[in-house]
């Protein structure tokens, strides 16, 4: 039976630029996986952890875990989506990065209630933020579609969807919220902000 809502949570970068795991920094005494499965698990009925193999082990075993198709094996958030589309049957995905843990409950909330199109995304200071989003199902033929072609950005897909941008102000009161870390001088600086 199909859910009506799962979140997916992506967790199988390199890291390469930040020096370890991303997802199991810690912040405020919680792994920014933690952080971004709880936001994901308020808003969806369940939620698929995307990682590497060799990090399978490294999360909760109560957490609905996958690695990408090994057809589409890192070839990046595409294969992700896609391969957690393909894991469990839903009406609406929902999903989020494990490298932005400021996302919060509300945030994704007003996203969702702002969903029409196929996709829906934040967009913060003129950035779009494609991985802050929620997507259609019927979308999984276009992602596949794309990955045949070897087309592995994100805007490859986006391109032939019909989509919603909605931006940061409507969703958070600062851009600060959309940090995502990458390196450690952007974990620094995410760090000094705190949210109200």
């Amino acid at each position: 039976m199909s859910k009506k809502r799962v979140g997916i949570l992506l967790a199988g970068g390199l890291s390469r630029r930040y020096g370890s795991p991303k997802a199991f920094a810690e912040m405020n005494g919680k792994k920014f996986h933690e952080l971004v499965y709880e936001t994901l698990h308020s808003v969806c009925d369940e939620v698929i952890v995307v990682t590497r193999k060799e990090f399978i082990d490294w999360f909760p075993k109560e957490y609905h875990v996958i690695v990408d198709i090994e057809k589409y094996a890192g070839f990046g958030p595409l294969a992700g989506i896609y391969s957690a589309m393909e894991e469990l049957e839903a009406d609406q995905y929902v999903v989020l990065p494990c490298d932005m843990p400021l996302v919060t409950s509300s945030i994704m909330k007003q996203l969702i209630n702002f969903h029409t199109e196929e996709v829906t995304l934040a967009k913060s200071e003129g950035h779009l933020q494609p991985l802050v989003s929620v997507w259609n199902k019927n979308v999984k033929n276009k992602i596949r579609e794309s990955l045949e072609k070897r087309e592995f950005k994100m805007m490859d897909v986006l391109e032939k969807t019909d989509i919603t941008q909605i931006e940061g102000s409507l969703l958070a009161c600062s851009p600060n919220f959309f940090i995502n870390v990458n390196t450690p001088e952007e974990d620094k600086e995410m760090r000094k902000w705190k949210p109200l």
